[in-house]
């Protein structure tokens, strides 16, 4: 399961809305092919697999490990079931079972009924997880929101000059980079283009994956880096939902204060990634994450769990979720 884990964070960025699937299938004689959900339109991770095991011997009798339920109805392609239990697989090890309402169970139903063994709950802690913002989607309709921010160590996001290039170190950005390929879409306020002029695209090295959508909210003036880009006003929950049926299984959410207390005041937020540098200002008249009034008392206080805290470069990677 860990191999096809392995197999399935490396194709995240190109399957959405289709979720990322890793499948390794393990030959009587010892061999063991690994496949990944390619593109939409594209095999499944079964069927890739599948493929890639016929050109090292004989698939009847493998067992299939799948990170997520294979799908058993016809869209862009045809249903994984089908194509493992004409291979005539003898075992189906799954890690999850999958919310679209078009599996739901049914796939784990049609193997079991072929005569397929089935064993369900694999690592299924760590798949959801991996999975968590196509899990989210087809529970919610909407998608994952991160939220980022960069911060000095005493939660400064800019000087009282409103100079904040750079607060955090180059790994850090990158890292960031990293965040902004994992979105469909990049939602900023409008200050933060007036501010900054960001073209909110991914630019990593060598990077050839779909670029995310870009939504400012509010007007956009002439000549601006993130043009061509979406502009919006209104209800942030409406947006959420009208991205969500388009097939954005994850936004992030960065910038600025204003926009950021717009998300947390609506208890919009599911992740916060938040770069902390070593670097203090030592007073209160810096620019705060948030702009906008807070908690009235502790008890008000969002509270969440923390999943990882890591060095990146000088700094500090923080991730907080909400459940």
């Amino acid at each position: 399961m860990v191999r096809a884990m392995e197999a399935a964070d490396a194709v995240r960025r190109i399957t959405p809305p289709n979720p990322w699937v890793g499948a390794v299938v393990l030959l009587r004689n010892g061999a063991e092919a690994i496949g990944a959900t390619a593109a939409p339109g594209g095999p499944h991770a079964e069927v890739t697999a599948l493929a890639a095991a016929r050109t090292l011997g004989d698939v009847a009798g493998a067992t299939v490990v799948v990170t997520l339920e294979p799908c058993s109805h016809t869209g862009r392609t045809g249903p994984c079931v089908a194509a493992l239990i004409e291979a005539g697989v003898a075992r189906v090890v799954v890690a999850i079972a999958d919310p679209d309402h078009h599996v739901a169970g049914m796939g784990v139903a049609a193997l079991r009924a072929a005569g397929i063994e089935v064993v369900l709950g694999c690592m299924a802690d760590e798949v959801a997880a991996q999975l968590y913002p196509y899990l989210h989607h087809r529970e919610s309709g909407r998608p994952e929101v991160v939220l980022k921010l960069a911060a000095t160590l005493d939660g400064r996001t800019a000087a009282p000059d409103g100079s904040s290039q750079w607060i955090t170190s180059p790994e850090a950005r990158r890292d960031a980079h990293e965040l902004r390929a994992s979105c469909q879409a990049i939602i900023v306020g409008r200050g933060t283009v007036l501010a900054d002029d960001p073209a909110l695209t991914v630019r990593l090295p060598g990077y050839e994956g779909p670029q995310p959508r870009r939504i400012v909210l509010g007007a956009v003036p002439p000549g601006a880096a993130v043009a061509p880009c979406e502009e919006y006003s209104g209800d942030l929950s409406t947006l959420l939902d009208d991205l969500g049926a388009s097939g954005v299984l994850r936004v992030l959410v960065e910038g600025g204060a204003a926009t950021a207390h717009r998300f947390v005041a609506d208890g919009l937020v599911d992740r916060y990634v938040v770069y902390l540098a070593p670097a203090i200002m030592g007073g209160d008249d810096g620019r705060a994450m948030f702009a906008g009034p807070g908690a009235p008392t502790l008890d008000g206080c969002w509270r969440g769990t923390f999943v990882s805290c890591q060095p990146v470069g000088p700094d500090l990677r923080v991730e907080v979720v909400g459940r």
